[in-house]
């Protein structure tokens, strides 16, 4: 394999950099990487690596481009809206570097793909943003031995490291445990500051050319936390735990629990929600900002923002409610109104009450379609 004049010309400044020259670069151009997930940390990090010159890029993504997408996934414009994240991300891409193979594939990384898809790469990119994800990636590069680079972000956060390098610690060794249901963040509900993907995701980026190439110390063993607030790096040290580093098949009941409460939900779907609001006699409370309700909401209810119910700020009463009648709680996808279903139980003593299944965006898909989504 060799460089075509054109990559020549393209890659100069990699090519004159001391330690990287000519074999690194062709160690790109042979490279293969799977990007799972083409958001937030997947934009960035396909762009470069894409521009970096690594040889073929996957991209593993069932969702499509929605406009609040656009604001932290780079690679997204108005007129995407609708369409497959894997193949605009694909096409974008290849548009920037037409000497690199892009293969979308719409679809969600399962236990039933997981390893074809693994073991067709030399590396693996997560970008995900749920932990089944996480660990399901996780113990697929385990088992079919492809180093791992992990991604992650909460509102002002992020945080980077490299797994299953060389016999270096897993994502396990570092989690051994997933968190509980309630304390999973979820970036649609919480928010994320629109750059720190591109920071993180490039350094995700970064790290993946290191371990392709040879060069310089992956962050195997330690995890990059990056402030963008206070503009700090902290890096954190671990090792490898034996009896959580090994995996032995992949465990799709374990992936399914993953951030499942144990005891059945008290939730209602959005058809259960419409038959009932027909028939009348439900209170409905909308935990959601105010920007949000501004943009939708669902029939006639009542605002009581998720951070005034869990300071105890919130007055049902004066609000018009009676804690003694049917209620049910709606936020954008389901986090945030259990959060605030228990607080109203335990604290405001509403005694017949349930959660809005996938809030309001369950809602726009199944009840109203021409309802506006964010």
């Amino acid at each position: 394999m060799e460089l075509s004049p054109s990559e020549i010309l393209r890659y100069q400044r990699h090519l004159s950099l001391p330690g990287f020259g000519e074999t690194a670069q062709l160690k790109l151009k042979s490279a293969s990487v799977l990007v799972v997930g083409a958001g937030g940390l997947g934009c960035p990090a396909l762009q470069y690596l894409a521009a970096a010159g690594v040889g073929t890029l996957g991209i593993v993504d069932d969702d499509r481009v929605s406009r609040s997408n656009l604001q932290r996934q780079i690679l997204f414009a108005d007129a995407d809206v609708g369409l497959p994240k894997a193949e605009v991300a694909a096409a974008r891409i290849k548009a920037m570097n037409p000497d690199i193979e892009a293969v979308p594939q719409v679809l969600r990384l399962s236990e039933a793909n997981a390893m074809e898809l693994v073991q067709a790469y030399d590396l693996v990119l997560d970008g995900s943003d749920n932990f089944p994800t996480r660990y399901l990636v996780n113990d697929a590069c385990v088992l079919a031995g492809k180093p791992l680079v992990y991604g992650a972000l909460y509102t002002f956060q992020g945080q980077v490291s490299v797994f299953n390098h060389e016999g270096g610690p897993t994502y396990r060794c570092l989690f051994p445990e997933p968190p509980n249901p309630e304390d999973a963040p979820n970036c649609s509900e919480i928010g994320v500051l629109g750059v720190l993907p591109g920071l993180v995701g490039t350094i995700q980026a970064t790290e993946a050319i290191k371990v392709l190439t040879g060069i310089g110390q992956p962050l195997s063993g330690k995890l990059l936390i990056f402030d963008a607030l206070k503009m700090e790096q902290t890096v954190v040290r671990f090792q490898r735990v034996p009896e959580q580093a090994e995996v032995h098949t992949l465990k799709a009941i374990e992936y399914a629990n993953i951030c499942t409460p144990d005891v059945p939900e008290p939730l209602i779907s959005a058809s259960e929600l419409a038959a009932r609001l027909q028939s009348g006699g439900l209170q409905l409370i909308d935990v959601r900002e105010g920007w949000e309700r501004d943009l939708c909401q669902i029939g006639p209810s009542v605002h009581l923002p998720l951070a005034e119910v869990l300071d105890g700020l919130a007055d049902p009463a004066v609000a018009g409610l009676d804690p003694s009648q049917p209620t049910c709680v709606y936020c954008k996808g389901g986090v945030r109104s259990m959060k605030a279903l228990s607080v109203l139980q335990e604290r405001y003593g509403f005694r017949e009450i349930l959660s809005l299944d996938g809030g309001i965006l369950a809602w726009a898909e199944s009840a109203d379609p021409s309802m506006a989504r964010y």
